[in-house]
């Protein structure tokens, strides 16, 4: 078996797929794609040098790209009012508890909120204004 520098790239391209395929780290299928990046290099009859810099910079860029989208997925779901669709419904709190929780019905079930406005929290109407993972975000409705 001739093993050249295109065969090699491959063999590394497959061998990180089948790492992310156990680890599932989907950073190393960018790493995969730097790898085909190299061996098309490889074939091209570029030199090693060349060969891995076009692999460092197109694994590095997917990696950087996806860290990005991540990142940024992230943001979004953790404070995006606009793509938060329960932000300024209404809700009715029958009780704060002594810790400033309240539990609360809301869309068919039980969950918790916390007072995030100004002044007392006392029972009564209440806008959302934020939600973290399950945990309502409340302040008094004005008016």
């Amino acid at each position: 078996m001739d093993w050249n520098a295109p065969t090699l790239w491959w063999l590394i391209a497959g061998l990180l797929v089948a790492v992310e395929l156990v680890t599932t780290t989907f950073y190393l299928l960018m790493m995969a794609l730097g790898a085909v990046a190299g061996a098309l290099a490889a074939h091209l009859g570029l030199g090693l040098n060349l060969q891995v810099a076009i692999a460092a910079l197109v694994g590095g860029g997917a990696v950087a790209v996806w860290h990005l989208v991540r990142r940024r997925r992230r943001a979004v779901a953790a404070g995006d009012a606009e793509l938060q669709l329960d932000v300024g419904a209404q809700v009715q709190v029958p009780a704060w508890q002594p810790d400033g929780q309240a539990r609360l019905s809301y869309r068919g079930s039980t969950w918790s909120a916390r007072y995030v406005g100004s002044g007392a929290a006392l029972p009564g109407p209440h806008v959302i204004r934020g939600v973290q993972g399950s945990l309502l975000l409340l302040d008094r409705l004005p008016g």
